[in-house]
């Protein structure tokens, strides 16, 4: 990835055509958007709007408290402790490719207090 404003790669679902709402659902620790993919079909219910399911993965980078271990991650874990815990600059980033993602969406029609980040 280029910078923090690239595309982050995605999964897609949607429940029928046209899509009126967005999901952007990120996935945890080591995992990536393949994960909640199964659950899809149980989300949808008879009579609602679609809804696009969009999965990012996060990038990989080392995360400091696997020792280093190079995983999917939206920012780096540097300890267990509070003042330790975050990379501001991992999270910053990870926010700036949400964000990218919302504007996404919102430009493929979707309006904006319909996109959700889960």
């Amino acid at each position: 990835m280029d910078n923090a404003t690239d595309l982050l790669e995605t999964i897609e679902q949607e429940t029928g055509p046209s899509p009126e709402w967005a999901v952007i659902w990120l996935h945890g620790l080591g995992a990536d958007g393949h994960d909640f993919v199964p659950l899809v079909p149980e989300l949808a219910r008879p009579g609602w709007p679609a809804i696009r399911f969009v999965f990012p993965h996060a990038p990989v980078r080392a995360v400091t408290i696997n020792n280093g271990v190079r995983m999917r991650a939206w920012y780096d874990i540097v300890g267990m402790d509070f003042p330790t815990r975050a990379d501001g600059e991992g999270v910053d980033q990870s926010v700036l490719q949400a964000g990218a993602l919302i504007d996404r969406e919102h430009a493929r029609g979707i309006a904006a207090d319909r996109i959700l980040l889960a």
